[in-house]
């Protein structure tokens, strides 16, 4: 199971309450913040965006390509290590919103990481330093080191 936390909610389903868990400046802050990055050319731009402005740990050499969709209400639970590529319109969300209760979790991606194009990265995840994503993969599980996964629900292909 990924490592989240759980809140319960009284009432209408989680979504209708997002402004009591985070505030609506932070949200339009960081929307802003995240659509210029999902266009911006400039990869040290990007990366700076994402340390100074948003929160998110980034490694040295680390590259977001175009559109990436990082979580708009807690970009700062995203640490990723030096050298690891993440893929054209990757989403990495470190919410969900549900029925009766919202989870959060912090998502970790290591070193020399590298993340498929059209991936989803769900909250509470790691994956481990050396892995490999396949293009459009859901990440739902911890990834081991040195493992290439892929598909959705994501599983193991190969281990290096």
């Amino acid at each position: 199971m990924r490592n989240v936390e759980r809140y319960p909610v009284e009432g209408p389903n989680a979504l209708w309450q997002m402004y009591r868990t985070v505030s609506r400046f932070k949200a339009v802050r960081n929307f802003i913040f995240i659509q210029m990055t999902r266009y911006c050319p400039s990869l040290p731009l990007k990366n700076w965006i994402y340390r100074r402005i948003l929160g998110m740990k980034v490694g040295r050499h680390s590259a977001f390509a175009l559109m990436v969709m990082v979580d708009v209400f807690f970009p700062e639970r995203i640490s990723v290590g030096d050298n690891s590529i993440i893929g054209y319109n990757t989403t990495i969300l470190t919410h969900e919103y549900l029925i009766k209760e919202y989870r959060l979790g912090h998502v970790t991606i290591g070193s020399n990481v590298m993340i498929g194009a059209n991936t989803t990265i769900l909250p509470g995840v790691t994956i481990g330093d050396g892995a490999v994503v396949a293009a459009g993969s859901v990440v739902h599980k911890d990834v081991p080191a040195g493992a290439f996964v892929g598909g959705n629900p994501v599983r193991e292909l190969s281990r290096k």
